[in-house]
């Protein structure tokens, strides 16, 4: 985040600092109830842990009351209360200083090591689509993800493979998962060759060639490998022998070019060339818990066999997917198809008429069931199992845990800034004013706070946390934090609505007042949706412009910030439902 930008890091930064040598000791308040009194916490026993008796000397009080620095939000007071220090902060100004400057918060910030480069592997695109499992379909939406959040931090990505079943890109596209097609290359074919003459001089061979099974070239020993100092820690120890193949080579060459020659359109600012250095290169195997044992044979074998390998590989292995309350199975297909069928049942009979035949909601209802899949399978830590319950109830808008009830109040959104524009056509609004003009200190409504200090603010903040990756951490296995960012977006999406169901954003007329709710209609794409709650003005009264015009940027804050975390998840922002 740039300096003068209020951040959470940075001022929890400073007031762990303000109270001397020690580790962390404050947090951020997050619920409803402590926000009513206070922004940021330092408990009392581990306040005792710290200055014995528990007193915090009343230099150290004052210097945290008047807190300065970048980044640092301005401090109203700071009081020892029974729970420990409470700290509360000039809510005016920090709305001011973040509402003033609403795409440092909804850009994620750049990466703390932009030399570095990720190579992405999911064994699992190597297959048909029609035999892709759920633990499989897993994997690939969270390398998928890792994709989208480390190229958004400024880290140059490379995903392997490339896909070469023409029915996997289609279904793929279905899924909004980026992933580039196959082009096999002259060079790769040549290091396939150099690299099979090197096992042919290398592996200890089967001498009855009769009884060798075609495609086999032979097997090597592993477990020298196994053993060594420094590979052992997360191998499995029953690795042995690993059988030799032409298509395991393809993988591993597949690897070295990806290493080797990295493509230089692969992200905006790569300064990498044939022959970079390969110890700024990390390899993610990003694989379900049925490919790990085979994977960690495949990485063995390239330290085998290529003395170039980069030193950091790393397995990113997701657990089992269980189908609650039936013993059968389902493919990724078959999946897909269930929920699509789902999604669509349950906007019929919200909307009425057939909607097959309307082609404007065939683009909302793939995006409907791709943000139903995402999110059942990205809402738990990718290491976890996972237990789908497949009823209709999973895909209603009401279900405030779905991603489609986030896709619901991002379209909420999208109706109320349309709301908005047509007044504003109308000559019932005044155009929107300059945002260094507005009063924020207008902003006195609890919702308006919890929007502000529990989504936009920590938002950067969030994105650093899910893109982390152990690049020097010992060890083979790493964990991804998807979940972080789905449970975000929900959360938002709750405390969305409420406000929004709660307080008439537009609503400024005497009709209003008297607590009647309006209605219009205004177009949104090719269709004409109703808006209910937010209604156009019937009576204006611009002495409530103002604070009308303080929240529409809070929200307009609330709605880049939302579209900044789907576009993470790959998923477009809907304008209508």
């Amino acid at each position: 985040m740039a300096t003068g930008h209020v951040g959470v890091g940075e001022t929890l930064g400073a007031l762990n600092a303000a109270l001397g040598p020690g580790g962390p000791v404050w947090f951020k308040e997050t619920r409803v109830r402590h926000l009513r009194a206070r922004d940021f916490l330092a408990p009392r026993r581990a306040l005792q842990a710290r200055f014995g008796k528990g007193q915090v000397p009343e230099d150290v009080v004052r210097a945290i009351a008047g807190l300065q620095g970048p980044g640092v939000a301005p401090v109203l007071r700071c009081a020892p209360t029974p729970a420990g220090l409470a700290l509360q902060l000039r809510r005016p100004a920090v709305f001011e200083q973040v509402l003033g400057a609403v795409a440092a918060y909804a850009t994620p910030p750049a990466a703390t090591s932009p030399g570095l480069r990720v190579v992405l592997h999911c064994a699992a695109l190597r297959g048909a689509p029609c035999a892709l499992r759920l633990s499989q379909l897993r994997a690939v939406l969270v390398a998928d993800y890792l994709a989208r959040v480390l190229r958004a931090r400024g880290i140059n990505v490379c995903l392997v493979p490339a896909v070469r079943d023409p029915c996997m890109q289609t279904f793929l596209q279905q899924l909004r998962v980026d992933w580039p097609a196959a082009s096999e290359s002259a060079s790769e074919r040549a290091a396939t060759e150099a690299l099979r003459s090197r096992a042919l001089a290398e592996l200890p061979f089967i001498q009855n060639v009769g009884t060798v099974t075609p495609g086999i070239l032979g097997r090597v020993c592993l477990k020298d490998l196994v053993e060594e100092q420094g590979r052992a820690a997360g191998y499995d120890p029953n690795l042995d022998n690993c059988l030799v193949t032409d298509d395991l080579l393809s993988v591993l060459v597949e690897l070295q070019e990806a290493v080797q020659h990295w493509p230089m359109d692969s992200t905006p600012g790569l300064a990498g060339a044939p022959g970079a250095d390969e110890d700024s290169c990390m390899i993610v195997h990003v694989v379900s818990c049925e490919e790990e044992f085979q994977q960690q044979k495949l990485d063995l074998l390239w330290w085998k066999l290529d003395e170039r390998v980069p030193l950091r590989q790393k397995h990113l292995v997701c657990g089992p997917v269980k189908i609650a309350g039936t013993p059968g199975t389902l493919t990724a297909p078959e999946y897909y198809k269930l929920r699509y069928a789902q999604v669509y049942k349950a906007s019929a009979l919200k909307h009425g008429g057939d909607l097959a035949q309307d082609p404007s909601w065939s683009e909302i209802l793939g995006v409907l069931s791709v943000a139903t899949i995402k999110f059942e399978m990205l809402s738990t830590a990718p290491q976890s199992q996972l237990l789908l319950a497949l009823a209709d109830s999973s895909v209603s808008t009401k279900g405030t845990k779905s991603g489609t009830f986030v896709m619901y109040n991002c379209a909420r959104l999208a109706t109320l800034f349309e709301g908005y524009k047509c007044s504003m056509e109308q000559g019932l609004y005044p155009t929107f004013p300059p945002v260094s003009s507005l009063d924020f200190s207008l902003l006195h409504d609890e919702g308006e706070w919890l929007l502000l200090f529990n989504s936009v603010l920590p938002f950067p903040d969030l994105l650093n946390q899910t893109a982390a990756l152990a690049c020097t951490a010992p060890g083979l296995h790493i964990t991804a934090r998807t979940e972080m960012l789905c449970k975000f977006l929900v959360q938002l999406s709750m405390d969305f609505s409420s406000y929004y169901n709660r307080v008439h954003v537009l609503g400024v007329s005497a009709q209003q007042e008297r607590g009647v709710c309006g209605r219009c209609r205004v177009k949104a794409g090719k269709a004409e949706v109703e808006i209910s709650g937010p209604v156009l003005l019937q009576e204006p009264r611009p002495h409530l412009f103002g604070q009308m015009f303080a929240r529409l940027q809070l929200l307009r804050a609330v709605r880049e910030v939302l579209h900044a975390g789907l576009a993470m998840l790959g998923l477009p922002p809907l304008s209508y439902l």
